[in-house]
């Protein structure tokens, strides 16, 4: 039998889950969005809030309700080779390539930035990043119980510095909300909406979904029933949270135009904010509340990562996985936060469709028998839409032009899809497939049913 949680109980998981979302896409994203969204900035949250918070929340909930061991359980029902590939792609993307290295450039522009000059820029990320991966390295290495406590302390504590900036924000704002810019201007919710991809968080849920469940298991509820609404209630507290600190961050953001100017990422913004309200000593409190939160999140990441990739390959070690990882991601944070976010945004509109589709079909799978026929058609359908994606975004990103056969693909799904203008054209097909074969399934399962009964007759 079930033991009965106490809303104590849920309030910790809650915030425990809390913390592994809150890292570094999660500051900065909402500022940006904030700035460039301006007069609309309630309705791009409504967007950015449905991917950024929503999708996670039904990702953690997809883990336990499939009953799926971990990540490449539930892409396997795919294909086993399509849920080893999903999966590595997936912790490479939170992990060295994009989500590790934004963690030390982050650090650097909140935290390091406004107190140098500006002829030292370059040579002020080599050196930061260079310490903070070395420390990362060694935490990462001989992976402690003090990671652990630090994070606990974090987690709290920059619920209240931010808390604190953002009151301040709310009751004495900088100025008014300025008019929206780019996409924010014609479709601020679908903008927002894919905006939220940066936050990376619906990705890292199908990973962290399975830490939930084991701490909803330590404190005695086993049962499927019991572990999913103990899983929902821990999941509501975690988003409520990210929805007010999402929400206070794009107001701040909105309002800071007229003081700050139009910035290319949302990490000045906190620090400028931070020094308009407090001074220098506000702006030194979040750069090192932000730079430890950010360390700890780098450890994380690399230890679920070598520790992935170890046990796929036993002949490599994990302290060598360990050490590479940390190289790679201190190479990548010196090509800078703006070309880190640059080069993640192609990679997120091929992944996130896939995994979005991914957790749909965990939750329908009992209509359908679990087949792996549904699961076929509708990623199939999914990756050959979000791969043009990709390589247009990419393409975009680069300044180059289409090759002419992208180019063609791309004028027929524009012609064909609908809301592809909006990075959702995968939508409707992956839908659709889902709903044919899954049909075809049933029909097909009441036919065989019935042919016994016809033939003993």
């Amino acid at each position: 039998m079930d033991s009965k949680l106490s809303m104590k109980a849920y309030l910790i998981i809650g915030t425990m889950l809390f913390a592994l979302f809150f890292g570094a896409g999660n500051l900065i994203f909402p500022a940006q969005l904030g700035q460039y969204a301006g007069e609309n900035v309630w309705m791009a949250m409504a967007g950015f809030l449905t991917t950024g918070v929503g999708l996670p929340l039904l990702g953690i909930l997809a883990i336990g309700f499939s009953k799926s061991r971990d990540l490449q359980d539930l892409s396997s029902r795919v294909h086993p080779v399509y849920g080893l590939l999903f999966t590595a792609a997936l912790y490479l993307t939170i992990g060295p390539f994009f989500a590790l290295p934004r963690t030390a450039a982050v650090s650097y522009e909140v935290g390091i930035v406004p107190f140098l000059g500006e002829g030292s820029m370059t040579a002020g990320l080599i050196v930061f990043s260079i310490i903070f991966f070395a420390v990362s390295l060694l935490l990462s290495l001989n992976p402690t119980q003090m990671v652990e406590s630090i994070g606990k302390f974090l987690a709290p504590a920059i619920l209240v510095v931010l808390g604190i900036l953002l009151v301040a924000a709310f009751f004495s704002p900088m100025g008014e909300a300025g008019p929206a810019q780019e996409g924010y201007a014609s479709g601020a919710f679908l903008t927002g909406f894919t905006e939220g991809y940066n936050t990376m968080d619906a990705l890292a849920s199908l990973v962290f979904g399975i830490i939930v469940i084991s701490a909803v298991r330590k404190m005695g509820v086993t049962s499927p029933k019991g572990i999913l609404k103990a899983t929902l209630r821990s999941g509501v507290v975690a988003a409520a949270l990210l929805a007010v600190v999402y929400s206070g961050i794009a107001f701040l953001g909105a309002t800071s135009t007229s003081q700050l100017g139009l910035l290319e990422t949302g990490g000045p913004v906190l620090s400028g904010a931070s020094s308009h309200y407090f001074g220098t000593f506000g702006a030194l409190l979040l750069a090192v509340i932000i730079t430890l939160a950010c360390l700890t999140t780098a450890v994380g990441l690399t230890v679920a990562n070598a520790e992935f990739f170890h046990k796929l390959t036993p002949g490599i070690s994990y302290r060598t996985y360990v050490f590479i990882f940390t190289v790679f991601s201190l190479v990548v944070t010196n090509a800078g936060l703006s070309n880190i976010i640059t080069y993640s945004i192609p990679v997120l509109m091929f992944l996130y469709p896939l995994a979005i589709v991914l957790i749909m079909l965990a939750f329908l799978s009992p209509l359908f028998n679990h087949s792996r026929i549904v699961y076929v058609s509708a990623i199939g359908v999914t990756f050959f839409i979000a791969i043009v994606d990709g390589l247009k975004t990419l393409t975009g990103s680069l300044g180059v032009a289409n090759p002419t056969w992208l180019q063609s693909v791309i004028d027929f799904y524009s012609e064909v899809l609908p809301l592809y203008a909006d990075g959702l054209g995968w939508l409707v097909p992956a839908l659709a497939a889902i709903l044919i074969s899954g049909v075809a399934v049933r029909l097909r399962s009441r036919g065989e049913a019935k042919s016994p009964a016809f033939t003993n007759r």
